[in-house]
């Protein structure tokens, strides 16, 4: 069986609800999985656009969210999970704008595409400190068991 990542709050290609962005409350969604590999020893998750900053010519892949050290018996995060409430041992990387923590969909132009990526380790990672995307995929390399990705778009309302 694949693992599979899931939202209760949008549908793989649907659209992300303003709740979950900059015109919302810019919390995040609630988000389940299930199927890893029994040898699972941790989960990355990694959030990010790949449509900036306008999707008719995208120049980067803009980074929302990452986590990594998701303890291995995880099965879902709670909507608006913040630092506090982060599974025991989950640690979090720096994002594009900066900052960590997620910061939700805020396109300047058109829909894009937010890709919700989680991985299942073979390991548990070192403390990286606050890594960006490279150094976090980096330190992934030859431990990636099995992946999932959710996907879904937003568009600005005027």
């Amino acid at each position: 069986m694949p693992m599979t990542l899931a939202s209760p709050a949008f549908a793989h290609q649907g659209e992300i609800p303003g709740l979950f962005t900059c015109q919302g409350d810019d919390r995040s969604p609630p988000l389940v999985w299930n199927g890893a590999p029994a040898d699972t020893q941790s989960f990355v998750l990694i959030v990010d656009d790949p449509d900036a900053p306008d999707p008719a010519a995208p120049k980067m892949t803009w980074v929302h969210w990452l986590l990594y050290n998701l303890p291995a018996g995880t099965g879902a995060l709670a909507e608006a999970v913040g630092q506090a409430a982060l599974p025991p041992g989950t640690l979090q990387g720096i994002t594009d704008a900066k900052r960590v923590g997620y910061h939700g969909p805020c396109p300047p132009i058109g829909q894009h595409r937010y890709y919700f990526k989680l991985y299942a380790l073979d390991v548990l990672l070192p403390d990286l400190g606050q890594p960006t995307k490279p150094a976090l995929l980096k330190a992934m390399a030859g431990h990636v068991l099995a992946e999932a990705q959710l996907m879904g778009t937003y568009r600005k309302k005027r």
